[in-house]
């Protein structure tokens, strides 16, 4: 999955991208760890009422619509007991499955037709499972995680798929717009390094990108878009800190002597 993004733009850097300069002086573009569980703000790119791209802030974190108030959304991200004191575990939106949008009646469904969006990203974060070798030479049961930080290659930022859900507080008149990160199964890279669950961000070039904010797409059009697997060849990953979210600079690489490469493990580009 992927619950924590970076963003490292500089304003020049975003002006060629979109060419909207005085969009850009209201959001903070230097996040470099954007922790998903913090339910904050992300940077999003959406069609406008004029048929243009416009940058918006929303909420990480996909709140569907029939939520009355903050206390019920607090209950459905962390759980809470029910009246006979079961406790009911949370649901976690900041991600939503591409093979799975268009299932009717789940609650993606609606924005992946009607509100499709581009989240920001100059890189993210995901974590490698290794199962040390115990002294009778078998695996042990218990993972080591090593943090990796993942960019595409020769670009200083990058798009990722996105929908989002404008969402009321039915008592205090509270909106915002919340929104979650599409994921596809891992390509070979990412296989090696989110090896407990083999997922991945779905990005896009500038051309697909387009394409996934245009109108008039078919179903099955919006899941093979929901579904794009980033080339191998065109990524990089390298460690980091384990202690990467408290670090002054968190993409910082740093080798682990006891780690094998991704080298020896498949013969993948990087």
């Amino acid at each position: 999955m992927c619950y924590y993004n970076g963003i490292k733009v500089t304003q020049h850097q975003l002006i060629r991208l979109l060419d909207v300069e005085r969009q850009i002086q209201q959001f903070e573009l230097f996040k470099p760890v954007q922790n998903g569980f913090d339910y904050g703000t992300c940077v999003v790119i959406k069609p406008s009422a004029d048929c243009t791209w416009e940058f918006a802030e929303m909420e990480w974190g996909f709140l569907p619509p029939s939520l009355k108030n903050r206390e019920a959304v607090n209950n459905f991200r962390f759980g809470y007991k029910d009246a006979s004191g079961k406790f009911r575990p949370g649901l976690t939106t900041l991600n939503a499955t591409g093979e799975e949008l268009l299932t009717p009646g789940k609650m993606f469904r609606d924005a992946a037709l009607n509100r499709r969006c581009l989240i920001l990203s100059s890189g993210f974060f995901e974590w490698r499972h290794v199962f040390p070798l115990g002294k009778k030479g078998s695996p042990l049961k218990t993972a080591v995680k090593y943090p990796y930080h993942i960019t595409v290659k020769d670009v200083p930022y990058f798009l990722m798929a996105g929908i989002w859900q404008l969402w009321s507080d039915k008592e205090t008149g509270e909106t915002v717009d919340t929104c979650a990160i599409v994921t596809t199964k891992a390509n070979p890279l990412m296989e090696l390094i989110h090896n407990s669950k083999k997922r991945m961000p779905v990005i896009f070039s500038e051309e697909l990108a387009g394409e996934w904010l245009s109108d008039g797409l078919s179903e099955e059009r919006i899941t093979e878009l929901a579904t794009h697997q980033y080339r191998t060849e065109a990524m990089h990953a390298y460690t980091i800190q384990k202690d990467f979210r408290s670090a002054a600079d968190p993409c910082e690489a740093f080798e682990y002597a006891e780690l094998q490469g991704l080298e020896g493990e498949r013969n993948v580009l990087f």
